[in-house]
This record gives C-alpha cells, sequence and structure tokens, in this order.
C-alpha cells in the first residue's frame, strides 16, 4: 500500500483541541491522519472522524506502538485497543515507534509480532519509525523485503538525513518527514523567505514543497485551520533547481528529537 505523500499530524495535540484540528483537517481536504499511542489522542481522532462525516474508506490511518507494548504477548492487543479508540476495526499503517534499544524486548521480536498483526488484518501496512540504517536492516531482515512501508524520521530543511534516506530509497521503503518545519525553526530562516517571496508562498509551504520534491511524505500538524488549509497547498508549489540547490546548503544536522533510551545511534 502506497504512503499518501500529505497528511495531518496530532503529535501534542489531545482533547477539544486534538478532535478540531483533525475535523479542520478532514474539512479542507486532508485524508491522511498520523497518531500513535503515546499522544493520548487516539480517542480524540477517532471522535473527530466520527463527527467529520468522512466515509472510513475515504482515510489512510496510521498509528504507532509504544515501547511497553513491544513484546510479542503485549502487541496485538495494544493495537485493538487503539482499534477501538480510532473505532475502527483495521488501521492502515501501524510503526514501531521508537527503536529503544536495550529496552529487554528482542528487534526481530516485536517486529513479528507487528506481521502478525497484519496477518489478522488489524493494519494494512506495517512500518517503523526513528530507526537508523543498521535497524533498519535488522527490522527488513525479521519480516522479510517489500513488507516495511515506511520510516517516519525527523527531517527538515536544517535536518537532511541524507545518508539515511538514500538507504531507504535503495530498499524501496518510503520516507515519511516529521518536523519537517523544525518546530517552527525554519520559519525565520532568511533563505527560504527568500524563495517563499519568489514564489508568492509562505515559508512553510516551502519547506513541506522541498520534502515532497525529495520524494518524502509529509504530516505537519495545526490547531488552525487557515494555517491546515495553507499547508495543503505546498503540494502545487513547484520549487526550482536553484530553489531545492540553496535549501540543501541549510543542512545543519540540527535535530529538535532526540530522547535517550529510546533514540538509535544516528546516522
Amino acid at each position: 500500500m502506497s504512503i499518501p505523500s500529505f497528511g495531518v499530524g496530532t503529535f501534542r495535540l489531545t482533547g477539544r483541541t486534538a478532535v478540531d484540528s483533525v475535523r479542520n483537517a478532514l474539512a479542507v481536504g486532508y485524508r491522511a491522519v498520523d497518531t500513535a499511542q503515546i499522544y493520548g489522542n487516539e480517542a480524540d481522532v477517532g471522535r473527530a472522524i466520527a463527527e467529520s462525516g468522512v466515509p472510513r474508506s475515504e482515510l489512510f490511518l496510521t498509528t504507532k506502538i509504544w515501547t511497553d507494548h513491544y513484546a510479542r504477548a503485549k502487541l496485538v492487543p495494544s493495537l485493538r485497543e487503539s482499534l477501538d479508540k480510532l473505532r475502527t476495526d483495521h488501521v492502515d499503517l501501524t510503526l514501531i515507534h521508537w527503536p529503544a534499544p536495550g529496552n529487554g524486548v528482542a528487534l526481530s521480536e516485536t517486529m513479528e509480532a507487528l506481521a502478525e498483526a497484519k496477518a489478522l488484518g488489524l493494519t494494512r501496512s506495517i512500518g517503523v519509525s526513528n530507526f537508523n540504517i543498521a535497524l533498519t536492516r535488522q527490522a527488513v531482515a525479521a519480516v522479510g523485503p517489500g513488507e516495511i512501508a515506511t520510516n517516519q524520521i525527523e527531517l527538515s530543511p536544517y535536518l537532511q538525513g541524507r545518508a539515511l534516506t538514500a538507504f531507504l530509497r535503495e530498499q524501496g521503503i518510503a520516507v515519511t518527514s516529521y518536523m519537517t518545519l523544525a518546530y517552527g525553526k525554519v520559519l525565520k530562516d532568511p533563505v527560504l523567505a527568500r524563495i517563499a517571496d519568489k514564489h508568492r508562498a509562505t515559508v512553510a509551504q516551502v519547506a513541506l514543497a522541498w520534502a515532497l520534491q525529495l520524494g518524502h511524505a509529509v504530516i505537519p500538524s495545526s490547531t488552525k485551520r487557515e494555517n491546515l488549509a495553507s499547508n495543503l497547498l505546498a503540494r502545487d508549489l513547484a520549487l526550482d533547481a536553484d530553489d531545492m540547490a540553496l535549501i540543501a546548503t541549510l543542512d545543519r544536522n540540527g535535530r529538535e528529537v532526540d530522547p535517550p533510551g529510546l533514540a538509535p545511534a544516528w546516522d
């Protein structure tokens, strides 16, 4: 199953804020929604979808398994709980949220349990998140080539991850970029501002278009309907070779998310 190129993220959104964000996203045209067990908002996402009136068949839902549920005996039951909260009998994509090296559960066990969830019809595709090259190789070895749909990783103009994204491309694994705006830091970048002025676009649209033109999927979030709609217009923004070359110079290994005990040794 192909990964939609544009979805709405829900990290750090809970309660009415999460419901409103997802409802507004669906109202302005989004059809892919990304959540996770640890976000504590799967029920809010399920409510938003139910209230939106958009048929489930038109949506692509992603959730992520939290580290507490990586053991074989826990993964499938935890995903069933997620499905109940989301008010659906399946999700389209389920990811291992963080590799959490040294957590006591072998990666092969977790990946095999994830493959079991797919075989049971609880998820249509499976993948990983925040995996480096070595761990992605291990994940592929556990479930076989062609089974890992995506690796969802932090990428932005300030963190371009060229080695990892090149490897994923070689393996036929889609790249999903999160934190594409680097917690808003790129919105103040003068180079991106000049490119935005040139195209009569916003800086956010430029950053998102950059990721899209590299072949990555993006999942930006916002609590404002106007920003959700504006971000979606990045799909129509064509950056030229000069723009892409300028953005390539902004890479500074500017990682925003690196939780100890969960993150791998980054490439």
